[in-house]
Parts: C-alpha cells; sequence; structure tokens
C-alpha cells in the first residue's frame, strides 16, 4: 500500500498541480537525486530549472511558505554547483535564463531579499562562463542588466562590498562596453546608468576613485578609434560608404551616454569623465584637426587626426547634445580663443597611460593596458574575489532566513523605479534634474 506512493522506494510522485509548494519539494527532491550533470540527466536539469522559475514567480505572489522552503533548502545553491560542472551551454543557457526570468518578475521585496541574500547571485556573476558562446554572452548580460533594474539605496548592499570594496555587478559588466555585438554594448551602458543613479556615497566614492578613469580612459580611447573609422569610411568612393550611417548613428549614440552620466550631476565623477573627455579626445583629435597641423609642433606631427568636414560635423553634433555647462563652455573657450599653445608637443612618456592627470596636455593616446588589467590595478592589483559555497549534499543542507534579511528597511517605490528603467535605448534616458 505504501509502495504505491513511492515514500518508501526513495521517490516522489510528481504533483498534479504545478503552483504549489508540493510541486517545489518534488522539484527539490530531483536537485538531490540529480546533483551531477550527464548526457542522461541534461533534459531533466534543464526542465527544473525552469519549472523553479515558474514556481518561485507564483509563490512570490501567491505562497510565501514557497520561498521559506527555497531558502530553507538553500537551493539556489544548487545553481553554483551545476555551474562548477562541465555542465556544456545547454545546461548552462537555461540556468541564465531562469535567473534572468525569475528576478525579472519578483515582485516582493522579502522575496528579493530572500534571492539576493548568501551572496550566491555575485558567486554566479564572477563565474567564468565561455563568453566566447555568443548565446551564453547574451543571456549572461541580460541577467546583470535585469540586476540592474532592481538596485535601489536598499539593495545595493547586496551587490557592493564596502569593507571589501568589491562591486561584482558593476566591474564585470563594464568589461564588456566595447563588445562587437552592439546590443551587449547599449545593455553595458545601462547598467552603469542604473547604477550611478543609486544614491549610495560609499558605492559612488568606490566608482570615482577605482574605477572612474580605467573605465573613461577606455571608454574615450575606444570612442575616439571609432570616429577615426567614421573618417576614412568619408573618404572614400560614395559607393563605398554604405556603413556611413551607421557609424554616425553609433557616435550619436556615444555621445547621448556620455550626457546622460553628466546629467546625473555626481560632481566627482563627471570632473573625471569631464577631463578625459576634453582632454583625451575633444580637443587632441577634434580641435586639433581644424588646425594647420605640423605649425605648432617642433617634431614631426604624426598625430592621428581626421578630416576638417567630419571634425566640424562631430563638434555640432557635442554642442547640440552635450548639455553639461562647465564641459561645452570650457570646449568653446579652446575653439575660440585659438590657443594653439596647447597642442606644443611633448615626449609621449610624459603622458600618463591611463590619462588621468589633468596637467598633461591634451592627446589621443591609448590606455597603456585593457580595461580588466587597469581595473586590477586601480584597486591595488586585487582581483575580485567571492567566496563560492562548497559542494554540499542538499540534503544536508539548512538555512535559516537571518533577521537582517527580512528586517531590512523596504523601498516603497521599488516596483515603480524598476519599471521605469526598462528601456535600454540610451538615447530616451532623461537628464536628472
Amino acid at each position: 500500500m505504501f509502495r504505491g506512493k513511492g515514500w518508501f522506494s526513495g521517490n516522489l510522485w510528481k504533483p498534479k498541480n504545478p503552483h504549489s509548494i508540493e510541486h517545489l519539494k518534488y522539484l527539490y527532491h530531483l536537485f538531490s537525486k540529480n546533483q551531477v550533470v550527464t548526457e542522461q540527466n541534461k533534459d531533466l536539469l534543464v526542465e527544473t530549472l525552469r519549472s523553479i522559475a515558474e514556481i518561485l514567480i507564483w509563490g512570490d505572489q501567491n505562497d510565501s511558505t514557497v520561498f521559506d522552503f527555497f531558502l530553507e533548502k538553500n537551493m539556489l545553491s544548487f545553481f553554483l554547483q551545476i555551474m562548477k560542472q562541465k555542465c556544456g551551454r545547454y545546461v548552462c543557457i537555461q540556468l541564465l535564463q531562469t535567473l534572468n526570468i525569475l528576478f525579472l518578475n519578483i515582485r516582493n521585496e522579502t522575496s528579493l531579499y530572500y534571492l539576493l541574500s548568501n551572496n550566491h547571485i555575485n558567486s554566479i556573476i564572477v563565474h567564468k562562463f565561455d563568453f566566447s558562446d555568443e548565446e551564453v554572452m547574451a543571456y549572461y548580460i541580460s541577467f546583470l542588466k535585469t540586476l540592474s533594474l532592481k538596485l535601489n539605496t536598499h539593495t545595493i548592499n547586496f551587490f557592493y562590498n564596502e569593507h571589501t570594496n568589491d562591486f561584482p555587478l558593476y566591474t564585470e559588466a563594464i568589461k564588456f562596453f566595447n563588445h562587437s555585438e552592439s546590443m551587449v554594448c547599449i545593455a553595458v551602458r545601462t547598467i552603469t546608468l542604473n547604477v550611478f543613479k543609486v544614491q549610495d556615497k560609499a558605492m559612488l566614492k568606490f566608482i570615482r576613485d577605482k574605477t572612474a578613469a580605467p573605465y573613461f580612459s577606455n571608454l574615450v580611447w575606444f570612442i575616439g578609434s571609432h570616429v577615426l573609422e567614421l573618417d576614412i569610411c568619408v573618404r572614400r568612393e560614395p559607393e563605398h560608404q554604405s556603413r556611413l550611417p551607421d557609424f554616425v548613428a553609433e557616435h550619436l549614440d556615444h555621445l547621448h551616454y556620455l550626457n546622460d552620466i553628466l546629467c546625473l550631476q555626481i560632481d566627482d565623477m563627471n570632473d573625471v569623465l569631464s577631463n578625459h573627455f576634453l582632454n583625451r579626445l575633444l580637443v587632441p583629435l577634434y580641435v586639433y584637426s581644424l588646425t594647420n597641423r605640423g605649425q605648432h609642433s617642433q617634431i614631426e606631427d604624426d598625430r592621428p587626426h581626421i578630416s576638417t568636414v567630419v571634425s566640424l560635423f562631430l563638434l555640432s553634433q557635442v554642442f547640440l547634445i552635450i548639455s553639461h555647462q562647465p564641459l561645452v563652455r570650457q570646449l568653446a573657450n579652446i575653439i575660440l580663443n585659438k590657443d594653439m599653445k596647447i597642442f606644443s608637443s611633448k615626449p609621449r612618456d610624459q603622458v600618463m597611460a591611463h590619462g588621468s592627470d589633468t596637467s598633461t596636455e591634451p592627446e589621443f593616446v591609448a590606455p597603456q593596458e585593457a580595461l580588466e588589467n587597469l581595473l586590477e590595478n586601480e584597486m591595488g592589483a586585487k582581483t575580485t574575489i567571492i567566496k563560492e559555497s562548497s559542494s554540499v549534499s542538499l540534503d544536508d543542507q539548512t538555512v535559516e532566513a537571518t533577521e537582517e534579511v527580512v528586517s531590512r528597511p523596504s523601498s516603497q517605490h521599488f516596483l515603480s523605479e524598476c519599471s521605469g528603467n526598462n528601456d535600454t535605448n540610451n538615447k530616451d534616458q532623461k537628464c536628472l534634474e
């Protein structure tokens, strides 16, 4: 009689109602019996991951005991166990998709705190995925963007660790600022803007002191390199200028993005950005291209430059788009006063590789290292280390919800803030007054 119910045979029958805590217990049973990923159980694990997201979203809105059970059994740690194994792209993509769907649809703040507790999400963020796989890259950056939509003054503490100066969500995202896929670049811009909008002094100080110079120096160089490509396209015969509209549109997107950052009115960060934008791009490339090159240098002039027509067009777009008055006034003053002394040549080794020294002459110079290396150097050569959960059998895991998690102050405008940030087009980002 009892064997038919499966209790003594070690099995559980699949509940008829997929939206119930009994169904979640059944999924937990499947997890505990399939902790090692094999070719035989890949399909089962993928379906289980998909069902987990569905039942948690239902429980978020209908039954709080679902999340209680999920937290008690520490089921999110199973995601980490899957990633540590060579599970293959099939399971990996489903895992990222499940996380993305889950965080995108969670509305209850307490449920969100449950998911963000124990640092599992940060461990997933810093996991070394195979980013050469376009689909993995797409789901990963989408996951980071979804997380950034959940940022506010309360949830920021789950992502930024003030004591260790770790902020994986931000530092991992900006590493893809110059990705070959434009949608990835757009997602990175959205993530950074969502981060910058959070009014947390410690976090913003970390960005200013540890990441601003490396990020903005590399970003400005990337934009400048794109401008040189645009100029080459203009110089070609008309029949070979098919990519010109795309080059122009992408450059205007860059200007709108920089303006969005400046409009947030974060003074310390604006100083760093303005310095790099002006002294590492606008003056040494745009303005310099308007001069009689060679007359203002004591040595042979090999500096990068663009055609006068392109320079005038790009400068006009800068004045049309950029609304940060200190930067606009300084650029206009340089152009109208025709002070050529700023172009007097100096040995290149006197120019800071990071482009962070405001005392150096304007020069369009590439950072000596990639952004990832510069970030590590700026942070004291310390790579981001997140303690991942040890591989423990799920049958032995019991995790209690700490009072600290459930008693965190709530944000009454959490939903409205999240829903208002879904647009990934930077040109639609509005300046914060």
